[in-house]
């Protein structure tokens, strides 16, 4: 046979195992979720050059970036210290009450950062600036990177540890030769979640009066509804966003982490603290009590004596049915939409799916207001029967809100063994067989995490609710912010109260969920 038949034989043999469906069914969800994008550009090359080039260079715009920038490297790495530090707390060490210390700590993701912010500034002006911005959303946002690093180690093997420390390797060295290399796509994963936050956080920094791109966007687009200034601020979140996606891409690298087996089905050796006992029970315990017992004690405090606090039940029940129902269904569409694209980008990697994968981002890292404005001109001009509807608000939340599931799906995905996928398709079942028997029970966990994570982002959503709502349509945040706004801040305890209420069941499956996504 000659070597020009054998390139055609293997070059038909590669085509035969691409899933060319599941590729193709990517890039429309990628497309989706670029429509944003699309939009930003389009808007921003019809405003001509000379006028972008105005509008972008000038001091604002500058001030805007240096806030931005700032508060998003302190605190995706406060976060990534912070999670990671409090996740070995709880799985490699003595530390007493370690179970109830694993649901305490992912406990504040069941406080938005808008309501935690609340609980900081009806207490005290103090907080609102530069350093109360970093402190507050530090404390909403570290159990996205606690979560996926606390699963990782509790899924370690403790043999590769064992076989370092038996070559010489003292705990230190062990730690960060074998662990760190270990949690790196969870580390990552989760410090890219806490970014592409940071960059589309709205509510808590407009509290916080912390002025950064999301906040100027809005007060542009209150002045002049789809101006072009506000555009312009959307294309330089844009090219943020763009940064973040490359710089954690670059981190990560061209790794592999999965094993075949589960490893040894025993805990590894926990760190004896000794001495140092009380001082990491204090810690612990001062990080719950800043990310939990300030917020919750703040709306106890309104719910008590505030002068405007009422119990509209009848508005409280129409509120809270309403953002479980969209929030149930904003978790189903979203990861449905991740699963292939996660899949793809991770059984199949190449720069077709890195692309596709590395595109779902963007719209999380977009205002909600940038994004409910892109679909309100698609509707508009080529969909006109699903404007003001809710087809169209769950169409707003996947784009929002897939990296959430997608990180969590990865996570499971890169640690669950390609071998056994290759092993069912060598008996004879199809692709869709495998997916059913052997690939989506491994990472079931991972789709609950991830279905959690939606679920309590849309039930928190505000911006996009507000604009892509159907008339008549009203929920937790919605109502909440409209009181908090008009600075009646016992009038939006109960919404707050009860987001937090309905939110913290999901935070605790997703601990539960988080435990089975590395199993032993």
């Amino acid at each position: 046979m000659t070597a020009s038949a054998v390139a055609i034989r293997r070059w038909g043999a590669r085509a035969r195992a691409y899933p060319t469906g599941v590729a193709a069914f990517s890039l429309l969800v990628a497309l989706l979720a670029l429509v944003p994008l699309f939009f930003v550009a389009w808007f921003s090359a019809s405003v001509g050059f000379d006028e972008a080039r105005r509008l972008i260079f000038r001091p604002r715009v500058g001030e805007l970036l240096r806030n931005t920038v700032t508060l998003t490297v302190a605190t995706t790495l406060l976060c990534a210290v912070v999670g990671t530090g409090a996740a070995w707390l709880v799985e490699r060490t003595s530390l007493p009450g370690r179970r109830l210390w694993h649901v305490l700590l992912a406990a504040p993701l069941a406080v938005p950062a808008f309501v935690n912010s609340f609980g900081w500034v009806s207490l005290t002006a103090s907080v609102q600036g530069y350093a109360g911005a970093v402190l507050v959303v530090t404390l909403s946002y570290f159990p996205l990177v606690y979560l996926p690093v606390a699963a990782t180690l509790h899924g370690l093997d403790p043999a590769l540890e064992e076989s370092a420390q038996a070559l010489g390797h003292g705990p230190v060295r062990t730690f960060a030769r074998v662990v760190v290399p270990q949690l790196r796509p969870a580390m990552l994963g989760g410090m890219l979640l806490v970014g592409l936050h940071l960059l589309a956080e709205f509510g808590a920094l407009q509290m916080l009066r912390f002025p950064t791109f999301t906040t100027g966007i809005y007060e542009q687009y209150q002045a002049t509804f789809g101006g072009p200034a506000a555009t312009m601020l959307a294309s330089v979140l844009v090219l943020l966003c763009l940064l973040l996606l490359l710089a954690e891409l670059w981190m990560r690298g061209r790794h592999r982490y999965a094993r075949l087996g589960s490893g040894a089905a025993r805990p590894a050796a926990r760190v004896q603290l000794g001495r140092y006992t009380p001082l990491a029970l204090g810690s612990v315990a001062g990080l719950t009590a800043l990310a939990l017992g300030v917020p919750l004690g703040s709306l106890l405090y309104w719910l008590a004596i505030g002068s405007s606090t009422t119990f509209p039940l009848g508005e409280l029940a129409t509120a809270a049915l309403t953002s479980v129902g969209l929030g149930a269904a904003g978790a189903v569409v979203t990861t449905l939409l991740a699963i292939p694209v996660a899949w793809l980008a991770v059984r199949h990697r190449s720069r077709f799916s890195t692309v596709v994968e590395r595109s779902t981002y963007f719209g999380h890292a977009l205002p909600g207001i940038v994004v409910a404005l892109a679909l309100v001109t698609i509707s508009i001009r080529y969909a006109q029967p699903i404007y003001q509807t809710t087809t169209l608000l769950i169409v707003a939340y996947a784009v929002l809100f897939l990296p959430l599931s997608m990180v969590s799906v990865q996570s499971a995905l890169v640690q669950a063994p390609p071998s056994l996928d290759d092993a069912a398709r060598s008996l004879g079942t199809g692709r869709l067989g495998v997916l059913r028997r052997v690939t989506l029970p491994l990472v079931a966990p991972g789709l609950g995490a991830g279905a959690a994570l939606v679920f309590l982002a849309v039930v928190t959503e505000l911006t996009a609710t507000l604009l892509l709502a159907p008339i008549g349509t009203t929920t937790l945040a919605t109502q909440f912010w409209s009181n908090s706004d008009s600075i009646a801040y016992g009038a939006a305890a109960p919404y707050a109260a009860l987001m937090v209420g309905i939110s913290i069941p999901a935070s605790y499956l997703l601990t539960r969920f988080s435990k089975k996504v590395t199993p032993r």
